[in-house]
């Protein structure tokens, strides 16, 4: 077990875990606390997806694709509720959208541009990638009608009625239900649905109480810096100048899904081009149809209703990217200019979030 968690260098980012204890205790005030909370979340992500993949592969595709189902997103899971019970609704939309966005074109363009250095073209299997990239677009339907529908009836995205929350909680009960349709086909054709292709010939180096070991473990401790990420972000924002929703696209998106971002590239460069676009889009689709509607059923659960209606912005960026993600994807076939343009697409948007003033 101590070989497999050693086995990534991001995982010497664990030392940043004690230091952020350190800094919460000693100086809560500092910025530092909400970076090194952050940088401690990149490793903890991992620790989580390998104790699931572990799981998933003495499990069999079926149950490995519930399994990924289930955690393949805990860390972003994780800070969202925790987030969204301290009352920060705009910074948990602004991290889905950030892990979509960020899934999409960074991840998928990194892989496509390091996979395609010294390589004329890369070949992936683009049936399960269109598949997905499908059902992406119903994520977009779901996203855009509170739009519409406040726009459309207010003539402004900032109301509120309560026609719009009740919008938002059946739209989640339809998209989970739609991921849940995904989720019996898995196991019906004995194959994870969004990760599949080279994975299904790796073997499990751990035990199964090992990875069971380490998953409740990385889950304990992404809580615990989940807590002090969120308790330190308003000494952040005003030292960094940074907007919440900067924070929640960019930052937190990045911190969630650094592990994943990883193992994609490592994928890529390998030449296992269809490994490295299920992890990119797959982990989009879970996102965008399992993440998002489950804290919109949280939020209801709580007492603390949050609608699907994002800003401007976030549908925009969302669009665009399932939109780009389609296009490259459709052929079957990658190279680096692909990557780069998917990469430019995402320097772009985030310069556009970056700009946006506070309350925009």
């Amino acid at each position: 077990m101590l070989r497999a968690i050693l086995s990534s260098p991001l995982n010497l980012l664990l030392i940043a875990a004690p230091v952020s204890w350190i800094a919460a205790a000693t100086a809560p005030a500092s910025s530092w606390v909400f970076v090194t909370a952050a940088a401690s979340l990149v490793p903890l992500a991992g620790l989580i997806g390998l104790g699931t993949d572990q799981l998933a592969l003495r499990s069999g595709p079926a149950w490995g694709g519930f399994l990924n189902a289930t955690f393949g997103n805990a860390a972003e899971l994780i800070i969202a509720l925790v987030a969204l019970r301290s009352g920060h609704v705009a910074l948990v939309k602004a991290s889905i959208t950030g892990s979509i966005v960020g899934n999409l074109l960074l991840v998928l363009g990194l892989s496509f541009f390091v996979g395609g250095i010294g390589r004329t073209a890369q070949k992936f299997h683009r049936t399960a990638a269109t598949n997905t990239a499908a059902m992406l677009f119903l994520a977009v339907v779901a996203l855009v009608m509170p739009a519409v529908f406040d726009l459309s009836l207010y003539g402004t995205l900032r109301a509120q009625p309560a026609a719009l929350d009740r919008l938002s909680f059946w739209s989640a009960i339809v998209l989970i239900a739609a991921y849940g349709g995904s989720l019996v086909y898995s196991f019906r054709a004995h194959r994870d649905l969004f990760r599949g292709g080279e994975s299904s010939r790796a073997r499990p180096t751990m035990s199964t109480a090992g990875a069971v070991l380490v998953l409740a473990i990385g889950t304990l401790l992404t809580t615990v810096q989940a807590e002090i990420l969120v308790g330190a972000m308003a000494p952040a924002l005003a030292r960094f100048a940074f907007t919440e929703l900067f924070v929640g696209v960019i930052v937190v998106a990045l911190v969630g899904n650094a592990a994943e971002h990883y193992s994609a590239v490592t994928a890529a460069r390998r030449d296992e081009m269809t490994l490295a676009v299920e992890i990119a889009v797959g982990s989009s689709a879970q996102i965008a149809l399992l993440v998002a509607p489950a804290l919109v059923l949280y939020s209801f659960a709580i007492g603390r209703p949050m609608s699907l209606l994002f800003n401007a912005f976030e549908i925009t960026a969302i669009a665009l990217s399932v939109l780009a993600t389609s296009i490259v994807v459709v052929d079957g076939e990658s190279n680096w200019v692909e990557g780069m343009q998917l990469l430019a697409v995402y320097l772009i948007l985030a310069l556009a979030f970056y700009f946006v003033p506070a309350g925009g």
